[in-house]
C-alpha cells in the first residue's frame, strides 16, 4: 500500500526562500501535492502563478486566521466577531479556489483568560455556516485540535474528544476531522485507539515527530514505523501532510522516508 505525501510549505522548504519559490523547490524533491496554512501574507496572483507553473495540487489551506500579529488564530469561537469570520471565511474562498485547493481547516480562536461559556454556541454556529457555504465551493471544512503546552495557548479546540462532539453536535456531511499526530500526541497519548475510534470522522492527515516538531525519524515520543502499519491496517487512503519542522536541510531530511520503506511515488 503507498500513500499520499503532502509537504506543508509553510514549514518546510524554506531554503528556497519566498513561498511561492517553495512550489518549484517541493516539485523538484518530488512532491506532487503541497499544503499551504497561511497563504494570506502573499499576493493570490502570485501565488496562483507558482502554483500553476509547479503543476501541484494544493490539499489544504487554512481558514483565514484573523491579526495573527494581534495574537489571533482564527475567530469561529469568538462571539461577537461572528461578521469578522463569515467574511474571512468569504476571503479563504476566494484563495481556495484560485489554487484549486478543495480542503480547508476551519480555525477555532483562543480563548480570552477569562472565559466565555457563549464561546462553544459561537463555535458550533459559525462551524455550520463555514460547512454549508464551502459545500457550495465544493470544498470539505475541517476541524482540528491543537495542543495549548506548545503550540498554541489557549487555543479553544484542544481535545479529539470534543472534536468529534463537535462534529456530531454540528451534524453536516461537510465537516470532518483533521488528525495531526503531533497533536494527538501532546494531548492524549493512545493515538492506536483514538484513530480506531475516529477514523470515520478523519478526512486529513498531518505528522510531525513530537514534542518538538520535526522529521518523523528524529529523537521523540512517536513510533512512526508502528504509526504507518496502523494506517496500512485500517485502510486509509487520504492524504497525509508532513506538517513538521526539518531538523537541516529539508532535502536531506527527507531519508527518514526511505529509512520507512516509504516513497513519494
Amino acid at each position: 500500500m503507498s500513500f499520499k505525501f503532502t509537504a506543508n510549505i509553510g514549514l518546510m522548504f524554506k531554503e528556497a526562500g519566498s513561498l511561492e519559490k517553495r512550489f518549484e523547490a517541493a516539485k523538484k524533491a518530488g512532491f506532487t501535492a503541497v499544503e499551504c496554512a497561511f497563504p494570506y501574507s502573499s499576493p493570490i496572483d502570485q501565488l496562483t502563478a507558482a502554483r500553476n507553473q509547479s503543476g501541484l495540487e494544493v490539499t489544504l489551506i487554512n481558514s483565514y486566521p484573523g491579526n495573527l500579529e494581534a495574537g489571533d488564530l482564527g475567530t469561529a469561537c469568538i462571539p461577537h466577531r461572528q461578521h469578522e469570520f463569515e467574511k474571512g471565511i468569504e476571503q479563504s474562498i476566494t484563495y481556495a479556489n484560485a489554487l484549486h485547493c478543495k480542503r480547508m481547516h476551519v480555525m477555532a480562536g483562543k480563548e480570552p483568560p477569562f472565559g466565555d461559556c457563549a464561546m462553544e454556541e459561537s463555535y458550533i454556529t459559525n462551524l455550520k455556516f463555514a460547512a454549508e457555504r464551502l459545500l457550495k465551493e465544493g470544498i470539505t471544512a475541517f476541524i482540528e485540535p491543537i495542543n495549548q503546552q506548545i503550540t498554541a495557548p489557549r487555543y479553544f479546540l484542544h481535545s479529539f474528544h470534543k472534536a468529534v462532539e463537535y462534529i456530531k453536535k454540528v451534524d453536516h456531511p461537510n465537516l470532518k476531522l483533521q488528525l495531526d499526530f503531533y497533536h494527538l500526541q501532546l494531548l492524549h497519548g493512545n493515538v492506536t485507539q483514538i484513530l480506531k475510534d475516529y477514523l470515520p470522522y478523519v478526512g486529513y492527515i498531518q505528522l510531525a515527530q513530537a514534542p518538538h516538531r520535526n522529521e518523523p525519524n528524529s529523537p521523540g515520543e512517536i513510533n512512526f514505523a508502528y504509526v504507518f502499519d496502523i494506517l496500512k491496517e485500517v485502510g486509509y487512503t487520504g492524504y497525509i501532510g508532513l506538517e513538521y519542522n526539518p531538523v537541516g536541510d529539508t532535502n536531506d531530511g527527507l531519508k527518514w522516508m526511505s529509512e520507512l520503506q516509504l516513497s513519494l511515488k
